[in-house]
């Protein structure tokens, strides 16, 4: 059972991460079709969800996105900058909830937070070519493309350019 709610949206609600998380963590990150998003090759354990849970803490935000009541991703906001404003979105959702509008809600909810509360000037996200999806998730919410990383990242076998994306505070679809 998830955490009090930091955050509450219309279809999505963002809880903190505890480490009673870690089995829905360790399903989420090793899901096949959420692995090719990320890019990632290797397997995560429970212990080391747990420890990874354990590890939080500081600038970063980290929180589970959840539907009444029920986990079904994550939204983190990573490397955060204080003295130039910016911090990185990174997000998984369950591919059973997919195309659902969870990850437009979720999006939106935790880059309002980054600029409303954290008074961050700027939200970045980088999505790789192969994934169309998360780059509309980060368009409805009102991302603009900046540039391109012409075979930035190796997914799936292959060599994928990767697409920058950027979030003004004033740009924020809410």
């Amino acid at each position: 059972m998830p955490g009090p709610v930091f955050i509450e949206g219309e279809t999505v609600d963002l809880h903190p991460i505890e480490v009673d998380d870690a089995p829905f963590l360790e399903r989420l990150v090793n899901d096949p079709a959420v692995r090719a998003g990320l890019g990632s090759h290797a397997s995560h354990n429970e212990q080391e969800e747990r420890e990874w849970v354990e590890s939080l803490g500081g600038e970063e935000v980290h929180l589970l996105a959840c539907v009444d009541g029920d986990p079904v991703g994550t939204f983190g906001l990573n490397d955060v900058n204080e003295v130039w404003g910016t911090t990185e979105l990174g997000y998984m959702i369950l591919p059973d909830h997919w195309g659902n509008g969870y990850a437009t809600d979720a999006a939106a909810l935790i880059c309002g937070h980054a600029f409303d509360e954290r008074r961050l000037a700027k939200v970045y996200a980088h999505v790789y070519e192969t994934n169309p999806a998360s780059a509309r998730v980060l368009e409805k919410v009102g991302f603009e493309q900046e540039g391109l990383l012409r075979q930035h990242a190796f997914v799936d076998g292959e060599r994928v350019d990767v697409e920058r994306y950027g979030l003004l505070a004033d740009e924020l679809e809410r």
